[in-house]
């Protein structure tokens, strides 16, 4: 009796192994993830991660480092891969890891990102509508903060890939004389420009959505994106830069997965997940609101992953059936 019933457990066990290898073609794969050290980004990030997790494979602790840098480390082999490539600005870093010999930019996570320059809203009726008006001394003078005449743009920090546009249309628009970029922690100047705004002073900032600046900062009512004398993008690159019938200088663009070619091919399951997981774009600023608001702590996040998930269940689910079956 005792042998049969250790023959039959047997069965049973052999039994469930193909059902459990196919729900989980990951298991014993350490995933390598580079992300940036932007509590923004980690929302859509963490949901791949949860993702991965239930398709068996381990994550590893990412790697936290600026776009550039994370490109570089998935083209060197020191991560597997980057979920936050902006598909036209973070072109040349792309380049820079490899090219397509090395990495690939895998589905569209997020669709519909904005970046673009935007003053406050009595600003733009007083007749500042496009970055190229502050050519003229006197109109750039409005936005000095520093005292030395020049306008004072909130900008972009080293790294991220929007300096090399901002610093390629103060060249190209001829704003050398007239335009300070102040680049450095992105959010303390963001915190002093909403306080100036608060305080009903004119600001002039840089900015991108998703992101909750655009939450504090509503677009349309207390601040309008500024048009650009005429589509010009460094390095070569083109783009789609028209939204709402104004050319605002960067690209409409995508977030996608970069992703090692081997690592890619060696796992068909996250291949198959890079390419089929999408996130609304307003859902993530939703989420930076939440991050704005208070909820900023690493277990606030990982609820907000969890509740994002019970919302699109049946869309998750999808994910990780096309996922299975692509490791079949």
């Amino acid at each position: 009796m005792r042998q049969l019933v250790l023959s039959t457990a047997f069965a049973t066990l052999l039994a469930a192994m193909p059902a459990l290898a196919q729900d989980r073609p990951g298991e014993g794969v350490t995933v390598r993830p580079a992300i940036q050290p932007l509590l923004e980004e980690m929302f859509q990030s963490r949901i791949l991660f949860r993702a991965l997790t239930d398709l068996g494979y381990t994550v590893a602790d990412p790697q936290e480092v600026l776009a550039q840098t994370a490109h570089l480390a998935v083209g060197t082999g020191d991560a597997d891969f980057f979920p936050s490539s902006w598909d036209v600005l973070h072109a040349p870093f792309v380049a820079e890891a490899g090219g397509d010999a090395v990495v690939t930019k895998v589905g569209t996570l997020i669709e519909g990102a904005l970046q673009g320059y935007l003053v406050d809203k009595a600003s733009y009726e007083a007749g500042f509508t496009n970055l190229g008006d502050l050519k003229d001394p006197a109109k750039a003078a409005r936005f000095d903060t520093d005292g030395d005449g020049k306008a004072d743009l909130a900008g972009c920090v080293p790294g991220w890939g929007c300096e090399r546009v901002i610093e390629h249309h103060l060249t190209e628009y001829g704003l050398r004389d007239t335009v300070n970029h102040n680049q450095g922690e992105y959010n303390a100047i963001i915190a002093d420009t909403i306080a100036r705004f608060q305080n009903g002073q004119p600001i002039l900032y840089y900015t991108w959505t998703p992101y909750w600046v655009s939450g504090a900062l509503v677009p349309g009512k207390d601040v309008e994106w500024l048009a650009v004398p005429y589509a010009s993008l460094p390095d070569g690159a083109s783009g789609v830069t028209e939204y709402d019938g104004k050319t605002l200088g960067f690209a409409v663009d995508s977030i996608r997965i970069v992703a090692r070619n081997d690592f890619l091919a060696a796992n068909p399951a996250a291949a198959k997940l890079f390419e089929v997981a999408k996130v609304d774009i307003n859902d993530v600023s939703a989420e930076n609101k939440l991050i704005a608001d208070g909820e900023d702590s690493s277990a606030d996040i990982d609820k907000h992953v969890e509740d994002w998930i019970a919302a699109h269940q049946a869309e998750y689910d999808g994910w990780l059936a096309e996922a299975r079956k692509a490791a079949e």
